[in-house]
């Protein structure tokens, strides 16, 4: 059975208690009390080195960003210096929209031109993506084109199981074409209702999570990160149950 040595969360799922100090203390102290041992960031409610301090004293790795793309591009150095305030060479978004072929062609561009400045330097730009970069453009989807488009050497995939199934992809397909390319993967299950399809814990949805797990070490993703943008009760019960899921199975 395929092993996990580490499991994250990204704290967007638990944006609601990491509101000032003394709650990111408190968030960050749970979740590693829960079993976790790395974090993504969704954006800093405290300066970057304060909310560096408090995981590192907390026990918590930063594993990269969702963070703000017009400011990495309009000064990277300024970015470079907070994300090291963090502790992590993991520059990332946490989504790009685009309603037509030259809008991710621009945006691919103006990526690579960030590279080409941090990734001498020992950074990485990473890409999020959701359902809507698999809407095809001349009978091709569009996240093939960042896939092809994006610096190979300086970029990476922040890869999120939910998204690649509700687009109607196959997550093992996926992991493969981007092997050697995802440096965190985002483990968010789907589960099916009445109204459709919706996000719930690792293990309660319909994810064939033995699969994705194996062929995610075989391809070489460095970083599991929980994910659940919303939940039916608290997050931090929510994160418990997926956590109780992949340790039973995966840990």
């Amino acid at each position: 059975m395929a092993k996990l040595e580490k499991i994250g969360v990204q704290l967007y799922t638990i944006r609601d208690f990491m509101k000032d100090e003394e709650s990111i203390k408190t968030s960050f102290e749970r979740l590693k009390k829960m079993g976790f041992d790395e974090v993504q960031t969704a954006g800093c409610a405290v300066p970057f080195d304060v909310f560096g301090k408090l995981a590192k004293e907390a026990g918590l790795t930063v594993v990269g960003t969702h963070d703000d793309f017009g400011m990495m591009c309009n000064d990277p150095e300024k970015a470079m210096k907070l994300h090291d305030d963090l502790g992590t060479k993991l520059m990332g978004i946490g989504g790009f929209w685009a309603d037509n072929l030259e809008g991710y062609l621009d945006f691919i561009e103006k990526a690579n031109k960030l590279c080409k400045v941090i990734g001498p330097k020992g950074y990485k730009f990473t890409y999020h993506h959701h359902s809507h970069e698999f809407v095809k453009f001349n009978g091709k989807p569009a996240i093939d084109y960042l896939i092809e488009g994006l610096d190979k050497d300086y970029s990476s995939f922040v890869m999120d199981t939910y998204w690649v199934q509700n687009a109607g992809g196959d997550i093992r397909y996926w992991l493969n074409k981007l092997k050697g390319r995802i440096d965190v993967l985002h483990l968010k299950d789907m589960g099916m209702g009445p109204n459709g399809s919706f996000i719930t814990e690792i293990g309660n949805g319909n994810i064939y999570w033995e699969g994705v797990i194996e062929e995610a070490l075989k391809t070489g993703v460095k970083s599991f990160v929980v994910e659940q943008d919303d939940w039916p009760g608290n997050p931090f019960d929510s994160l418990q149950q997926s956590m109780d899921y992949l340790r039973a199975n995966f840990m």
